[in-house]
């Protein structure tokens, strides 16, 4: 089975600041893998260069077996960003005609359904909450059923139970074959994850299962894992 993802040497800097620092590591399809650590560590500018909107990449950064960015990928890799990509002056389910439009998609109602918005379908998007916004977002990438979903901070300011619908909702596409990249900073979504990689200063301080990673250092959870992996590369 071809790799979802495959990474070589992949390097970023900004304003002669290194940002990312000589990154190598593959994704796999039927898989969720957490991308953890602080605000600032790199994780947005590693989602951007893997769908090809990154500016400044070293290495190689290949996806789905085509350069990252590619137009043969638009259909079959969906990016949701922090800040919600939608028009706030449309509807729920105007934005979603629109985006369908444009990606061939028939699956408005559905996806609807899947980010818990039906009952929304109707309200402008700038009425909505910043979570709500955010779920307006994720309907779009869900649109064309990809084969890749990265997802920067998904879960930010939604509460536990849309939290919990939204993870099954997670674990329901990669159960059908899809690959997920979830960045977060929230430590306590990472046990809901089949791999993690953590990362401070742009490196991987660790990338692994999260029961290897509580094992390896001893730890009682993965923010206690994370700071003692921390301490012992600075």
């Amino acid at each position: 089975m071809m790799n979802s993802v495959e990474v070589a040497h992949l390097s970023v800097s900004r304003g002669g600041n290194a940002v990312l620092r000589d990154l190598s590591f593959v994704l796999r399809p039927g898989q969720i893998t957490g991308l953890l650590g602080p605000s600032g560590c790199g994780k947005t500018t590693l989602l951007r260069a893997l769908v090809g909107v990154q500016r400044g990449v070293r290495g190689t950064v290949t996806v789905l077996g085509e350069p990252a960015g590619s137009a043969r990928l638009r259909r079959r890799v969906g990016y949701v960003t922090q800040a919600p990509a939608v028009y706030a002056d449309l509807s729920v389910v105007e934005n979603l005609r629109y985006f369908a439009s444009v990606l061939g998609s028939g699956r408005v109602e559905e996806v609807l359904q899947q980010v818990s918005l039906a009952d929304r379908r109707d309200q402008l998007v700038q009425t909505l909450s910043g979570g709500e916004r955010a779920r307006v977002s994720l309907a779009t990438a869900l649109l064309s059923t990809p084969e890749l979903l990265v997802l920067d901070e998904p879960t930010v300011g939604l509460d536990p139970v849309l939290r919990r619908d939204l993870w099954q909702l997670f674990r329901r596409l990669v159960d059908e074959g899809a690959c997920l990249l979830v960045s977060s900073h929230v430590m306590d979504e990472a046990q809901r994850c089949d791999r993690l990689l953590l990362m401070r200063n742009g490196r991987f301080v660790a990338d692994a299962t999260p029961g290897k990673l509580l094992e390896t250092t001893g730890a009682k959870d993965v923010e206690g894992a994370f700071l003692a992996l921390a301490e012992a590369a600075a």
